[in-house]
């Protein structure tokens, strides 16, 4: 599929699921990162731009120019931006978890610490959505998920995720498109050019990027696409040409991840014959 028809087969699932479930407003977190920013332009696209709830949500490693980016993306959008810290909330969870999760009873850091933040974040929205009656969208793409790269019952949350069967690169490739047809038209372009060019972070630890962890995001998603969408096995792939102990890494890592995304919600499924 070429780019501009997988955003509108994840255009029309969003908006046919919604239809489902009755909803006609959404509410979604906005980091000013590349998934959340093409989420929240298909949403406008889906319900319009007053029927979407954006949520800055910045915890204490967030950057000052990631606020800016999802303020940016707001005014492209014509949305009504919001900005709830969790800060304080993550705070209350480590001064009481401190003693339990670290190893002197003082510093709480490490996994715990950071999908703790993606927790409080998913409390926020949940709340919101729940006073509101406002659908959760998710923003998670697919190469999170055959990674694990997500944390349960935190981001991994919602009722529909639009972009959960794109793999990063085509989230990329997707985003990119928007912005080239929105200047065919006429129109600037709605995803702020930082968003497509900064590196992708979670930033959830100071200094944490996502290839740093994973890799890098062209190779990964080669290797996933044969792997999981053409069914090749360790032994295929490496003859194929890839290196074994990516090979290894990156199947086990699918693998184990298996219960993960069993608890992810529904996305619209993107051909990749």
């Amino acid at each position: 599929m070429t780019p501009e028809e997988q955003y509108h087969t994840c255009v029309n699932g969003l908006r046919e699921f919604a239809a489902g479930t009755g909803a006609t407003d959404v509410v979604l977190g906005l980091s000013g990162g590349i998934d959340s920013s093409l989420v929240a332009y298909m949403c406008v696209d889906a319900f319009g731009a007053d029927h979407v709830h954006g949520y800055m949500l910045p915890g204490p490693y967030s950057s000052e120019h990631s606020l800016v980016d999802a303020q940016e993306l707001g005014r492209n959008l014509g949305l009504h931006v919001e900005r709830i810290s969790i800060v304080e909330p993550y705070e209350a969870f480590a001064h009481v978890l401190g003693p339990h999760c670290a190893a002197d009873c003082a510093s709480f850091t490490g996994l715990a610490a950071e999908n703790t933040q993606a927790r409080c974040r998913m409390v926020v929205l949940m709340a919101l959505s729940n006073a509101h009656g406002w659908m959760m969208v998710n923003t998670g793409n697919k190469s999170e998920a055959m990674m694990g790269y997500s944390t349960l019952y935190g981001d991994t949350a919602g009722a529909y995720a639009p972009i959960g069967g794109l793999y990063k690169t085509d989230v990329f490739a997707v985003s990119r498109w928007v912005n080239l047809a929105a200047c065919a038209k006429g129109d600037l372009p709605p995803i702020p050019q930082h968003v497509l060019v900064k590196p992708p972070s979670a930033e959830l630890a100071p200094g944490q990027t996502d290839e740093a962890t994973l890799g890098s995001y062209d190779e990964l998603d080669r290797l996933l696409i044969d792997h999981v969408e053409r069914g090749m096995d360790a032994a295929a792939l490496v003859a194929a040409g890839y290196d074994a102990a990516e090979v290894e890494r990156v199947t086990k890592r699918v693998a184990s991840y298996a219960f993960k995304r069993a608890l992810e919600p529904s996305f619209p499924e993107i051909p990749y014959a």
